[in-house]
């Protein structure tokens, strides 16, 4: 049923609840569901980024794919999601969470099927980016709908659990990626999915309620179309300048700004409709601007960090996948006890003193990187990492109940595209860029070994450039006496390059700690207590 409009309370009333009976004894099973529509989504990035070394063989083992083309198996599913995210959110609104939700996990399963038995590089980017569809649909719904069935008192508490769930679907992926890959062939990393999908869908249909805008006002398509394609410019921009490591070539530049421009058109085009997709005073509130910018920032410094972490462990240290991804275990441990209990934290000292030493924990630990070298105990960077996934817990929690309780109920599905949006955006630029620093300052460094290389040709020196592994792989060429230098040399200059990234995303979490400490509100007086007993639950939100 749909979302009753919010009337105002009586002076001196505490607030009626809003939420059926029936659905807020069953609330907590609900979000159970949600977790599951939501974790198969975030964990199938993480699991595909261990599979495509396989992908990259030739048949029957892999597909043969070139660099190219697992760039765009990546990036396909990059451009569909986040193009999208702001529309679904509106469909939800407009037609039904549930219904989106459904429709979204099962285009999700169906392109999970098709990429699980794709015969060429082309068909795997094809379904990629039918998952990537199914995904936006998802991802926003599940905000949306936990929102229309905690009350409000209980939303900090749901939304730590549900911002935990998130970091543990990161950390299982490359878990789960490498068991899969130690038994099964390439195309289980998808397949995967099928009966989680199936169990979700099932659950779905039976538990969850739908809710939806009781007046959702006219449908805006221009609005929609310039949402669509400025987000797609604005990010394949950025995926662009980060494969080149240059922001300043002509066909970024071009496309970047384009984006910006569509999304200006969008903004203005917003302020002057009569029926807009989004209150665009909603970011004149310096609360809300504030948590959006956050969550921009942190996922740019997290996955930043993620990118240039796998190479550490494995290429550095040589720890196999799946013993990589079980090093990042206890960021996700943290995640998973410290986000659910953050609302404790916010209770105690307003969010703005907890997201800002959240965000200046993240930012001391990216530059405790700079301790990890070629021999650095491994307990080390465990340390660093469940420090981290603490500084996290304290900060997506908080933020996303900002962004989420600053727009009415009935317009959950898009406070929650726009929760997804930044945060799609700050990590697709953090990958971009700081790879792009990761990636030059390798050059840079390890430049001098290769020109002292006798004979080597001037196309395999700048290819052998690009990363370490490149190097590796040229020194696995090479005659003993030649390679073993060159890979102590390359173990440094990548040592050196991730030192600089880690104190960028350093840099950039400090820079979120003066956003939210200036910005965000401080602790709130506490909420009058009732002087009646309640003796009902309205109905509203869901039924």
């Amino acid at each position: 049923m749909a979302t009753s409009p919010t009337p105002p309370d009586a002076p001196g009333a505490p607030a009626a609840p809003r939420i059926s009976e029936h659905i807020h004894r069953r609330r907590w099973v609900i979000l159970t569901v949600l977790m599951l529509s939501l974790l198969i989504v975030v964990l199938d990035n993480s699991i595909l980024n261990i599979a495509m070394k396989t992908i990259a063989t030739p048949a029957p083992h892999g597909l043969g794919a070139t660099q190219s083309e697992l760039e765009w198996a990546i990036n396909a599913y990059t451009l569909v999601f986040a193009g999208l995210l702001f529309t679904s959110g509106l469909l939800g609104d407009r037609l039904g969470r549930k219904k989106v939700l459904l429709f979204g996990l099962a285009v999700f399963g169906t392109g999970s099927v098709l990429a699980a038995v794709s015969s060429s590089p082309a068909q795997l980017i094809a379904f990629r980016a039918l998952m990537g569809l199914g995904g936006a649909f998802v991802m926003p719904a599940t905000l949306a709908i936990l929102m229309n069935v905690f009350e409000r008192d209980e939303q900090p508490r749901a939304i730590g659990v549900w911002a935990g769930g998130v970091g543990v679907a990161i950390a299982v992926g490359p878990i789960a990626g490498g068991l899969l890959l130690d038994h099964y062939w390439w195309g289980s990393v998808f397949l995967i999915n099928v009966p989680i999908v199936l169990f979700a869908l099932g659950a779905m249909v039976v538990l969850v309620p739908d809710s939806k805008d009781p007046a959702p006002g006219r449908l805006d398509p221009l609005g929609v179309l310039l949402s669509v394609v400025g987000l797609v410019l604005l990010v394949y921009g950025i995926i662009k300048g980060g494969q080149l490591a240059d922001f300043t070539d002509p066909v970024v530049l071009a496309t970047v700004l384009s984006g910006l421009v569509v999304l200006a058109g969008f903004v203005v085009h917003q302020k002057r409709s009569d029926h807009p997709s989004i209150d665009i005073g909603y970011f004149r509130r310096p609360a809300f601007s504030a948590a959006v910018t956050a969550i921009a920032l942190v996922f740019f410094a997290l996955m930043g960090v993620t990118f240039f972490i796998v190479f550490y462990v494995q290429s550095v240290r040589g720890y196999s996948p799946l013993e990589s991804g079980m090093l990042i275990l206890p960021l996700a441990a943290a995640q998973l006890i410290f986000a659910p209990r953050a609302r404790l934290a916010v209770d105690r000292f307003g969010a703005r003193a907890v997201c800002t030493a959240g965000m200046l924990v993240v930012a001391v630990t990216m530059a405790g990187m700079l301790l990890l070298g070629r021999t650095t105990p491994i307990w080390v960077l465990e340390a660093l990492f469940f420090f981290q996934g603490t500084g996290m817990a304290h900060i997506m929690p908080p933020v996303t109940v900002t962004i989420m309780q600053s727009l009415p109920r009935e317009k959950a599905g898009s406070g929650s595209a726009l929760n997804n949006i930044f945060r799609q955006v700050g990590g697709t630029l953090g990958v971009a860029v700081l790879g792009s620093l990761l990636s030059t300052s390798y050059r840079t460094g390890i430049q001098g070994a290769l020109d002292a290389l006798p004979g080597l040709p001037g196309p395999v020196r700048d290819a052998a450039g690009e990363s370490i592994e490149a190097t590796l792989g040229l020194a696995a060429r090479l005659d003993p006496a030649l390679a073993h230098p060159l890979t102590a040399r390359a173990d440094d200059a990548f040592l050196h390059a991730m030192h600089v990234t880690a104190l960028g995303s350093a840099g950039v979490s400090m820079l979120g700690a003066l956003v939210v400490a200036t910005f965000l509100p401080g602790k709130m007086a506490p909420a009058p207590h009732p002087t009646e007993p309640q003796d009902g639950r309205k109905a509203g939100a869901a039924r």
